[in-house]
């Protein structure tokens, strides 16, 4: 299993390692993620900050709302399509997951939410759409 490399009380605080849902939230699971105490830089589940290389995190709860940057469409291991997206969340970084909704209905700019729901395979978050989409057949 992952393991993050912050302090000792944000992983006794957090319960878990960080980078997965929590499901202790109040009312709603949420992502929870790092940011680098010396440059700022939000990341998710890694060991070192990307920027400045530092190794002081800090585990912080996201808001779980962001911008779907990438998603496609997957048939493989699976019985129906489904999507994986790239989503960009509000407080500056990106994490993979799925979006609710017909896999071709999902697109680069879409605002998602952070859904109850949880990919009970892959353990991943699970996105929905905040605004329905209202585009023509292409």
């Amino acid at each position: 299993m992952y393991h993050h490399s912050g302090s000792v009380v944000a992983r006794q605080t957090a319960g878990f390692a960080t980078g997965v849902l929590d499901p202790a939230a109040p009312g709603a699971e949420a992502v929870l993620f790092q940011r680098c105490t010396w440059c700022g830089t939000a990341m998710y589940h890694r060991l070192l900050c990307p920027v400045c290389q530092g190794s002081d995190l800090r585990t912080e709860r996201s808001e779980g709302v962001g911008t779907v940057r990438h998603s496609t469409v997957v048939h493989r291991n699976t019985p129906a399509a489904r999507n994986v997206s790239l989503v960009e969340m509000a407080e500056g970084f990106v994490v993979r997951g799925r979006v609710m909704g017909p896999p071709i209905g999902i697109h680069s700019g879409d605002r998602v939410r952070l859904s109850t729901a949880k990919d009970p395979v892959r353990g991943e978050p699970v996105f929905q759409l905040i605004d329905e989409p209202y585009r023509a057949w292409t």
